[in-house]
This record gives structure tokens, C-alpha cells and sequence, in this order.
């Protein structure tokens, strides 16, 4: 089962706590010395930025799969690391990536740092609301992989956060990738705690093996991956990239939503539960896919209240910020989620501004 580690920092003492986290993450990932030393080093500034910068907030560490596809890079893990405040906001981010830039008396190289080091590093700040800050880390990159094929054009990530600061989630994220075929897959195991985790790992571990199916079969397959299990509801996204063309099944209270054009509809799942009270029949619905549409998957621990906004719809911001921009729009200090919450989004790689 995937270990996530949710680090609240509110004073000196929790920075070690991020840092170390981002040590156990990069062992699990597999990366080298080096490797873990900057995801460590990015962990610590991050945290201490928000102490400094945001009166403290909250250090989610995870390992995930890349945000982009590409070929040559299966398997491969990375380290994330996202950040999560309610505080005042960044007014100038320009400036403050630069480094020596400062409103304190501080070096004023933390964040300038972190997107130097990072292999990805984006932020979103709006003065008032707060800041998120999502940066990864993995293995020294293969000059060798990648390619430009339509299914590289794609890009995910994701924030998620267990309940009660627990060390699994229920919850987990996955996407895969046959040929054309370019997979986002959301499970919510049955309640919370190790069990619910359990259940959700056996979804992530059957995409792997069923990417080249359509939804509604990869379900089944899912279905009877997930028996002996609590079960889980389940939503699985499909994009064939080449014929572009969006397919959806989900399962149980999985909330999905698609952005097209700027107006957000809803992608509808059947009652049941994925490995205990599957539906007979699975409805697997059809959108067209541009470059212009978000994707977003989010379980029960997001409000109900919750809606996108704008922001939700920006396809120039790395999708794990989006995630994490809503989960905290979602909630504040005061009412922080009530069970285990994970959202993953989908969008467009940004055009190459070269």
C-alpha cells in the first residue's frame, strides 16, 4: 500500500518532519543519494517557506507516477512534493522565484531553489487565499526517452490526503498508458484506514495490466481484482488520444467533472461498489476531447458544496496543482476534510514555448 505522508507545519520543529518524509518517499521510489538529498533539500525549503512566508500550512509528500506519459519512462517514480496554505498570498511570483528575492530577512532562496532542483515545479498564489506549491523529484533523467506522439500530450497528477493524518489513505490515483490509450483511474475504498487502502491498491495494481481494455471492461476486470477486498467506488477516464475522444465509467460516489470550453458538466457513475455490489450493466459515456478540456476526479472527502471555478479550468497549470488548489478551496483551518480526499486531474501538456 502506497504510504502518504501529511506533515501540518506550524513551527520549527515540523521541518525535519517534511524533510525526513521526503527521505522515506525517495527510498520507496528508488532513487539514488543524490536524488534524495535535493528531495529532501526541496521538502525543507518548502516547508520553511510556509512558516515564514504563510504563519504555516500543510507538507503532503507521496510518490507518483510522472505527470507526462512518455515512452521510455514506465515504472519510473518520483517524489512529490505540494504544499497547501491559507495565508497571504504571493503578490509578485515572478519575483519571488527569483532568487535573493525576499520579504523577510532571509536568504530568499527558497523557492527560487526549489524550481531550479525540482524535474517539475509550479505554483498557484492569489493574495488573500494562500498558496500551493507542488515541485517533483526523481531519478536523473534518460536523454534517451520520450516521444511526440499524441498520448504524450497528455498530462496528470494528483494531491492526496489521508484522514486524520494518517500514514495510508483509502484513497488512491493511477494512469496508464497502451499506446494511444491514455488511462485515469480514481478508487475510494470502503471507509478509511489500512483495509480501505487495501482495496484501493488493488485497483491500481489491475490498471496496470488493463490499460488496453475499454472502461466499462477494465471495471469488470477491477471488479473481480478488487473480491476479497472491502471494494471500492471507482471511476475510470479514457482518452484515445488519436481519435480524440473521451470515454467514462465510474462506480460508486466518485465525482467527476469535465471542463469544455469553460463550462463544466458533470460525467455521471452508476450506484454500487466496485469488488462487493457491482452493477450488472456499466454505462460508459462518450465526449470529444481538445486541447481546451480538464478532466477532474475527485472522492467523497471533497464537500459536497464544492464547485470549480476558473482556476479549476487553466490548462497551463500542472494538473497536481490544480488538485491540491482544490482540496484546499474545499476547506480552511476550521474545517478541514472529513475523510480520506484525493483529486486527480487531466489536461493538455501546454504548448512548448520554444
Amino acid at each position: 500500500m502506497p504510504r502518504v505522508w501529511d506533515v501540518p507545519v506550524h513551527d520549527s520543529t515540523r521541518v525535519r518532519d517534511a524533510r525526513v518524509a521526503a527521505e522515506h518517499a525517495a527510498a520507496l521510489a528508488g532513487l539514488d543519494e543524490q536524488r534524495t538529498s535535493t528531495a529532501a533539500l526541496v521538502a525543507t525549503e518548502l516547508a520553511t517557506n510556509l512558516l515564514k512566508h504563510a504563519g504555516g500550512g500543510r507538507v503532503l509528500v507521496d510518490v507518483v507516477a510522472p505527470p507526462v506519459l512518455a515512452a521510455g519512462r514506465e515504472g519510473v517514480l518520483l517524489v512529490q512534493v505540494a504544499t497547501v496554505d491559507h495565508g497571504p498570498g504571493i503578490a509578485d511570483v515572478s519575483a519571488a522565484l527569483r532568487d535573493g528575492f525576499t520579504t523577510t530577512r532571509s536568504l530568499g532562496a527558497g523557492l527560487g531553489t526549489c524550481a531550479r532542483l525540482a524535474d517539475d515545479f509550479d505554483l498557484h498564489s492569489v493574495p488573500g487565499r494562500g498558496t500551493v506549491v507542488v515541485a517533483r523529484v526523481g531519478p536523473v533523467p534518460d536523454a534517451s526517452a520520450g516521444d511526440s506522439g499524441p498520448a504524450a500530450r497528455l498530462r496528470a497528477g494528483a494531491v492526496n490526503v489521508p484522514f486524520g493524518g494518517a500514514e495510508y489513505s483509502g484513497d488512491a490515483w493511477a494512469w496508464a498508458r497502451d499506446g494511444d490509450l491514455v488511462t485515469l483511474m480514481l478508487a475510494d475504498g470502503l471507509g478509511h484506514g489500512p483495509e480501505a487502502a487495501r482495496a484501493s491498491t488493488a485497483a491500481v495494481e489491475a490498471l496496470r495490466t488493463s490499460a488496453h481494455l475499454a472502461p466499462a471492461e477494465m471495471v469488470r476486470r477491477l471488479d473481480r481484482a478488487l473480491a476479497g477486498t472491502r471494494g471500492a467506488a471507482v471511476a475510470v477516464a479514457q482518452v484515445d488520444t488519436r481519435a480524440a475522444v473521451l470515454r467514462f465509467t465510474g462506480v460508486g460516489n466518485i465525482g467527476a467533472r469535465l471542463c469544455e470550453g469553460g463550462t463544466w458538466r458533470h460525467l455521471v457513475s452508476r450506484p454500487g461498489i466496485v469488488g462487493t455490489h457491482r452493477p450488472s450493466t456499466l454505462r460508459e459515456d462518450k465526449s470529444a476531447w481538445a486541447d481546451d478540456r480538464v478532466l477532474v476526479l475527485h472522492s467523497d472527502g471533497l464537500p459536497s458544496r464544492w464547485s470549480p471555478t476558473a482556476d479549476t479550468c487553466r490548462t497551463a497549470t500542472d494538473p497536481a496543482v490544480t488538485a491540491a488548489v482544490t482540496i484546499r478551496d474545499a476547506s480552511s483551518p476550521a474545517r478541514p476534510v472529513r475523510d480520506d480526499t484525493a483529486v486527480a486531474v487531466l489536461a493538455p501538456t501546454p504548448p512548448d514555448p520554444s
